[in-house]
């Protein structure tokens, strides 16, 4: 259900803004940093995505499984490049 709200736009230093209600911050999930667009004279703000926070489940997960492993240490043995002499 989409519900209109009213704000009135405050001078802050040089720039304005608007104060958002708590409840709708609570809402949309807002943190301490967020998106702002703007598209066809609308405003767009929205959550930023954090791309990464899932990593620790993810790498608790891998490790659990076995799959944590460097490639070196999976892959079948190729040269040496370190110790063998090679010519272009």
């Amino acid at each position: 259900m989409m519900r209109y709200l009213h704000a009135t736009i405050i001078k802050i230093g040089n720039s304005r803004g608007i104060r958002i209600p708590k409840p709708v911050i609570e809402q949309c999930g807002f943190h301490t940093e967020v998106e702002i667009e703007v598209h066809d004279h609308h405003l767009i703000i929205r959550s930023v995505d954090h791309p990464r926070a899932a990593w620790s489940t993810s790498f608790a997960g891998m490790s659990e499984y076995g799959d944590d492993k460097l490639l070196e240490q999976v892959a079948e043995p190729g040269p040496n490049w370190d110790t063998e002499e090679w010519e272009w």
